[in-house]
């Protein structure tokens, strides 16, 4: 009896205490803020995943900077419904919705060709779409589908468009990765996990293809005037655990330490608007700053060897 008492009163100070200091805890939680005044006026951006989270926190704010702002979702009605709060936010927003569904090449090219028919410039692209720890699934082409859509969507929609982006340079891509990639590892004896899943280790195999597929991108683009850039946003608040019912659980218990969408967007717009970075590329971000990058994706070798791996898988071959 006497050890449930003090079990009880210690979760109550405990408790007391995160009242007391919750301001605090909010203001460190929410990391940092990208304080560029830059505008975008006359600039074309794409975002994908730009209905929810983070990607609309980033379309809201690159609009107000001016830029016509191309939301890519999967489910256009629920992109239609995040264009129009923008709107209201902002009245003189210009954004756009278009369908794009990561997990199909077949949409993604139809997605391309038609961009490249209709938009003359491509100034900044957000590859900010992503799936999480979900059960085992397979995109329309057969890929595991954390890396088909989070690695092998936005590879192949890069590609389509890069032509595009060295026409408009300066330009930027910005690629969203996750703390996460620190604990992948590329498994290329079974990249698609066909023959063990974890959903968690998935993930973190496709965060980590992220941050290699941005180096390496960053290094064959040398020269051109198009930076690549990757971001860990931090944890936030959003959709992106639903898969999971230990996360969903855990990060509604903690939802004190967990940053809002808006402030997990900033490193995203940070990237992409920071004069300062005009010429940076091939780094890791975080709250605004350069962060640590995990040995395993920092090795030449295996973004080169990923390159052709996810090269080959989608059937493209890139100019060098």
């Amino acid at each position: 009896m006497m050890v449930l008492v003090l079990i009880v009163a210690g979760l109550g100070v405990v408790a007391l205490l995160m009242v007391l200091f919750a301001p605090h805890i909010r203001k460190y939680s929410a990391g940092g803020a990208c304080m560029s005044m830059a505008r975008l006026d006359g600039k074309t951006v794409l975002i994908t995943g730009a209905n929810t989270g983070i990607g609309k926190e980033t379309a809201l704010d690159l609009a107000i900077r001016g830029a016509r702002v191309i939301m890519a979702c999967r489910d256009v009605e629920k992109g239609e419904e995040a264009a129009a709060s923008i709107r209201r936010i902002y009245c003189k927003a210009n954004v756009e919705v278009r369908e794009l569904d990561l997990a199909d090449t077949s949409s993604i090219r139809a997605f391309a060709q038609r961009f490249l028919r209709e938009v003359n410039h491509l100034h900044i692209l957000i590859n900010n779409a992503g799936v999480m720890m979900c059960p085992y699934m397979k995109t329309n082409d057969g890929f595991e589908m954390q890396l088909g859509v989070n690695h092998l969507g936005h590879f192949l929609l890069t590609y389509l468009l890069i032509g595009l982006l060295k026409r408009s340079a300066p330009a930027r891509i910005v690629v969203v990765s996750s703390l996460a990639h620190n604990f992948g590892w590329i498994r290329f004896h079974d990249l698609l996990s066909q023959g063990s899943y974890n959903s968690g280790l998935a993930y973190c195999q496709s965060k980590l293809a992220n941050v290699l597929f941005a180096r390496e991108l960053a290094r064959r683009l040398k020269g051109s005037s198009v930076t690549v850039n990757s971001v860990h946003p931090g944890s936030v608040l959003s959709e992106l655990v639903r898969h999971s019912t230990i996360m969903s659980l855990l990060f509604s218990l903690f939802s004190m330490f967990l940053k809002s969408p808006r402030e997990g967007a900033q490193t995203s717009i940070y990237c992409a608007v920071a004069e300062e970075l005009h010429s940076l590329t091939g780094k890791h971000f975080s709250d605004c700053a350069p962060a640590f990058v995990a040995p395993q994706g920092r090795k030449e070798e295996t973004a080169r060897r990923l390159w052709d791996a996810s090269s080959e898988l989608l059937g493209i071959v890139w100019d060098d």
